[in-house]
Formats: C-alpha cells, sequence, structure tokens
C-alpha cells in the first residue's frame, strides 16, 4: 500500500505542477470571475500560493478516491502539505530577493516548482512513517474550506500588504 501511495505522490507533483502552470494564465486567458476564483489574477506573491493551494486541493481529491481512503489521516497529511507548501513559497522568494534584490523569472518559476515538490515530500515522508496526528478528518477538512475562502476573499479583496502586491503594476488584486 505504501507503494501505491508513493506512486501517487510522484504523479501528483507532476500534476500539480502542470495545473499551476495552467491555473497561471486562466484568467488571464478567460477574464472570468470563477476563473479569479482559483487561478492567479497578477503576480503577487499571494496569487502564487494560490496556484499551488487550488492544484494541491483538486489532485488530493482525485488522490483521495484512487488511494487516500485507505489512510486514516490523508486529510490531515495532504493539509500539512500544502500548509509546508505555501510556506514555502514566501519563505524562499522573499529570502532570495532579500539577498539579491530581485529574481529573474525563471527563479520565481522554480520557486513554484520547489515548493511543489518540497509539499510532496513532505507528505511522502508522513505517508511512510504513518506518524502524523490529527483530531479529526473534519478539523482538516474544515482548514482546506477556510484557507479556500480566505483566498476567495483576498482575491477581490487584498489587503494592501507586500504579499499582496503586484510587483509588476504595483497593485493589488484584480
Amino acid at each position: 500500500m505504501k507503494r501505491d501511495i508513493m506512486f501517487w505522490q510522484l504523479i501528483g507533483f507532476l500534476s500539480v505542477s502542470a495545473m499551476g502552470t495552467f491555473l497561471h494564465f486562466l484568467y488571464d486567458w478567460t477574464g472570468s470571475t470563477f476563473a479569479a476564483l482559483v487561478s492567479g489574477v497578477n503576480e503577487s506573491t499571494w496569487e502564487h500560493m494560490k496556484l499551488l493551494f487550488f492544484s494541491m486541493l483538486l489532485f488530493a481529491i482525485v488522490e483521495y478516491f484512487l488511494v487516500g481512503k485507505n489512510y486514516e489521516n490523508f486529510w490531515c497529511i495532504k493539509l500539512k502539505g500544502t500548509l509546508f507548501g505555501l510556506f514555502l513559497i514566501p519563505m524562499i522568494f522573499y529570502t532570495l530577493n532579500g539577498v539579491f534584490g530581485t529574481t529573474p523569472d525563471w527563479i520565481n518559476i522554480t520557486i513554484f516548482f520547489v515548493s511543489v515538490a518540497g509539499a510532496f515530500i513532505y507528505e511522502s515522508k508522513q505517508f511512510s512513517v504513518y506518524s502524523t496526528t490529527c483530531m479529526s478528518k473534519n478539523v482538516a477538512v474544515a482548514g482546506w474550506i477556510l484557507i479556500a475562502v480566505a483566498f476567495f476573499i483576498f482575491t477581490f479583496f487584498p489587503p494592501e500588504l507586500p504579499l499582496f502586491k503586484d510587483p509588476i503594476t504595483n497593485s493589488f488584486g484584480i
């Protein structure tokens, strides 16, 4: 069973990387309000975190029906892995910008892929040792929902903080 989950974690890395790339452009291609909810609407760090979150969530739902039901703590592990990936994006981005002053686009793209890899490596470790404790599946699902709602709200009403600022246009949100 552990072999199955590790195979799906690798498929997850590839799928989430591809979905995140697709979601990066979806709003620009469609201009749709629905697309704005789950895709990047500008080049802010927050919007890049949204790409990771919704790609991870979609893959987690698929993975749950394929192998996740076999793991009691599946939703907790997936949430913790996603939170780790969400943490890595601003941590790496702001560290590199603090050191170098600015980063080229290829570095920013690499940050996304490294963060996705970090999320899946963390999850894989948790699945292999099966040590993650979880209050309940419902608490984990509530965590997913709360984060999704935060992304929805801050897409349209972002606080005027650097995390939400588009470095190209110096604007916030849509």
